[in-house]
């Protein structure tokens, strides 16, 4: 399988859809993506019924790293918010991460407790403070193939100008991947491109319903990022789909309505690879 470095040079976008457990991250990997995106904000959605505001423990993400990485194969990029501390904080997520199985980080310049990148009322670190924690995430990695990925969300709190000044130096300090988050307008997103491509991959962040236009892989492309997610997408199809399914059933006393819009027992088995499963079992009984 080839790596998220050398996909990167590739000449296409890569598309990277969110996940938040082992389901999400089969089903995107037998729906064809190369890559998959373990949200931050999606695993306090399903696991807390909690919003992005830095409610979810570094623990908590590495379980669910390891969970997934048992189950899927694909390169996994990881939401490690701030490093979950300093610059110490930030080794230690690293090598934990690392070793549970991720295959790039991405760290960003909030303080704590973070919040969403599409929610109002952020601050920020030092630059100084944010340099500091992405040499550090880059002197712990083990293999130069986990990617840093240094976010800034310096748009919010002091203007497009100063976030560019923000990447810049987050890419000198030896970040691989820049994500200037919450761009307003597709001129914005072009500038940072503009201004921070030619150096270093820049990557997207579509969220439906938040400050940035929700451009497609296509158009994104055209406009020279290499790398978009789109974190939260799953979450919000299952949720709506989770609230038909409920009120059906509370109204009708049946799942017969939405029995088109189910997989039933033996589909969902099949997605999971029950009956493989089961054979490699017998397979290690006592009378074979």
């Amino acid at each position: 399988m080839m790596s998220l470095q050398a996909r990167l040079r590739a000449p296409s976008i890569l598309l990277v859809p969110g996940i938040f457990d082992g389901l999400t991250g089969l089903i995107a990997e037998q729906s064809g993506a190369e890559a998959v995106y373990l949200s931050g904000a999606s695993l306090a959605y399903t696991r807390f019924g909690r919003p992005d505001i830095g409610l979810v423990a570094m623990s908590e993400v590495a379980e669910t790293i390891s969970a997934i990485r048992d189950r899927i194969a694909l390169p996994l990029i990881v939401d490690a918010d701030t490093g979950f501390g300093n610059a110490l904080n930030v080794q230690r997520t690293v090598r934990v991460f690392e070793r549970a199985g991720a295959n790039a980080l991405q760290l960003e310049d909030q303080t704590l407790p973070k919040r969403c990148g599409h929610l109002d009322g952020k601050t920020l670190v030092p630059v100084g403070e944010m340099t500091g924690k992405l040499r550090a995430a880059v002197d712990a990695r083990q293999s130069e193939e986990t990617l840093i990925i240094a976010r800034t969300d310096a748009i919010a709190t002091d203007g497009l100008s100063a976030a560019l000044d923000r990447a810049a130096a987050y890419r000198d300090a030896g970040a691989d991947i820049l994500f200037v988050e919450a761009p307003r307008n597709r001129e914005d997103m072009q500038q940072i491109v503009a201004t921070l491509g030619p150096d270093c991959p820049v990557m997207a962040n579509i969220v439906e319903g938040g400050k940035t236009p929700a451009l497609s892989a296509s158009e994104l492309q055209e406009i020279g990022y290499r790398l978009v997610i789109f974190p939260g997408g799953a979450v919000r199809a299952l949720a709506a789909c989770a609230r038909t399914y409920y009120a059906s059933l509370l109204e009708t006393g049946s799942n017969a309505a939405m029995r088109d819009s189910m997989l039933d027992f033996a589909g969902l088995n099949d997605v999971l690879g029950t009956p493989d499963l089961l054979r490699l079992g017998k397979s290690y009984d006592g009378d074979h």
